[in-house]
């Protein structure tokens, strides 16, 4: 055997080892995970309203789904409403807000929604619009001259779109938070987020292709702060949260542990909840203003979807400009919008066509929420990352539209 053999075999040797040590600790960690819910129909539950009596069916029904699927995934809580014809017909908490004090989430509890905030930075991006103080072809630095010029321009279309090839802060590109201790870096305005990674190249050519960028959408935020004359959280809080009654959504949640929100955890190992969860760090989002930042509930986030179907909030011409789904210059199809996820799912049997967002923080799901061609909204939250909200959330829809197709209860 030559020394070239030997050494092929001790490499292949190696990579056995290292093979047989990963699935081993794969297998360790999941015999030692200890499950928060041993049975779904013990997952503790708080409802403060009883649903309208047309829809128990439907609720009893989505309880069911919620239950198995924060069992099934192992999440220590999940929050839930739904809205039907412009009401909110059923809201819920399920399982731990805080595992350790075994605090129960309640349907008024705070969860931080991660990238679904671009959706509602969306709606203050149109209040602009209508007002007449921003176009979405403009280049970004008409509004934010902090950026400097890039190869190529950048519009605010094309930032709203995820097409203009801004960075991320997944992936090892680079962070807004400074390098250290992370709860000390605070932005007082979305700028200060821009300068973080301002002066990086672009990614690729606008327009070119379709690239998920939370970063885009702080200077998504920054723009709509200098069109609106005021700082971005006292125009969204003005414009949106008040006027729709979101008593309960924060603009820039702090970072401070606070009984009114639940407790962030993460997974401890492998990016999946099933491992067990460990408590997540306390991070200052502020410097991610309108792209991640906020805080809300599952029932102000419905009154936002039915505010955005009604009219209440925004001219309907507006609302389909933000809904159409955007194209690369190749004429590729992107299923994004200006700040909403386009899908189509199976619900009834049938193909729908589903508008919404699903929200991100620290690379995992933690909130989605959807609206129906019939006007059922539903969103979802939890507590931990890399929660499947949006499967739950279309369940429940599912639920709500087959009994929308058939007989009344009565």
């Amino acid at each position: 055997m030559t020394w070239m053999q030997k050494g092929l075999g001790l490499i292949g040797l190696g990579v056995c080892l290292i093979a047989l040590f990963v699935a081993g600790l794969f297998l360790y960690i999941g015999a030692t995970a200890t499950p928060l819910h041993t049975d779904p129909q013990k997952v503790p539950s708080v409802m403060h309203v009883a649903p309208p009596q047309k829809w128990t069916v439907a609720v009893e029904q989505a309880r069911q789904i919620v239950k198995n699927g924060a069992a099934g995934q192992n999440l220590p809580g999940v929050s839930v409403a739904v809205g039907v014809g412009g009401e909110i017909v059923w809201t819920e908490g399920f399982g731990w807000a805080n595992l350790e004090s075994r605090v129960p989430v309640t349907p008024d509890m705070q969860f931080r929604i991660g990238t679904a905030s671009q959706a509602v930075t969306s709606a203050a991006v149109g209040v602009l619009l209508e007002k007449g103080r921003l176009s979405l072809d403009d280049e970004i630095q008409a509004y934010v001259p902090e950026f400097p010029k890039k190869e190529w321009p950048v519009t605010l279309r094309q930032l709203m779109a995820h097409l203009a090839g801004v960075r991320n802060d997944a992936g090892g590109e680079e962070a807004v938070q400074a390098e250290g201790d992370e709860k000390s870096v605070q932005c007082q305005r979305p700028v200060d987020g821009v300068k973080r990674f301002a002066e990086r190249k672009l990614l690729f050519e606008p327009g070119t292709r379709y690239r998920s960028s939370s970063y885009g959408w702080i200077l998504v935020s920054a723009a709509v702060e200098a069109a609106a004359e005021e700082s971005f959280s006292t125009f969204i809080r003005k414009q949106i949260f008040e006027p729709l009654g979101m008593n309960n959504t924060a603009p820039v949640a702090p970072p401070e542990p606070s009984p009114e929100r639940a407790v962030f955890y993460f997974p401890r190992f492998s990016a999946d909840p099933k491992y067990g969860p460990d408590e997540g760090r306390e991070v200052d989002y502020s410097c991610f203003a309108g792209s991640a930042a906020f805080a809300s509930t599952p029932s102000d986030l419905v009154r936002f979807l039915m505010a955005i179907n009604s009219g209440k909030l925004l001219q309907p011409e507006t609302v389909q400009l933000l809904q159409a789904e955007q194209r690369t210059v190749a004429g590729e199809g992107t299923g994004y919008g200006l700040g909403w996820h386009l899908e189509t799912v199976t619900l009834a049997g049938e193909g729908t066509h589903v508008i919404g967002h699903d929200g991100e923080l620290m690379g995992g799901m933690v909130a989605s929420f959807l609206t129906l061609p019939n006007g059922v909204v539903v969103a979802v939250t939890s507590n931990i990352g890399f929660a499947d909200t949006a499967s739950i959330a279309v369940k429940v829809a599912e639920a709500f539209a087959q009994q929308g197709k058939g007989p009344v209860p009565k």
